[in-house]
């Protein structure tokens, strides 16, 4: 079985929030015009979808289900 190391699950988990981190950040800005408000927002929001998404990936390589072995 191929399974991600760590350090790679924490670098896909970084690098696909700072896309949802900039989309958020615009749609906040778009709706309350208040910068401070938009900056709380998208910190607290994308903190707590890190460390989700990191806990997820690395549940998910231990289920082996919908893998398929390319030798």
């Amino acid at each position: 079985m191929i399974i991600d190391t760590k350090i790679r699950s924490w670098t896909k988990s970084i690098t696909w929030r700072i896309l949802g981190i900039i989309i958020l950040a615009c749609i906040t800005y778009y709706l309350t015009l208040d910068l401070k408000k938009t900056t709380w927002i998208t910190i607290i929001f994308h903190s707590i979808r890190l460390v989700l998404y990191y806990f997820h990936e690395r549940t998910w390589e231990h289920i082996s289900w919908g893998r398929i072995r390319n030798e």
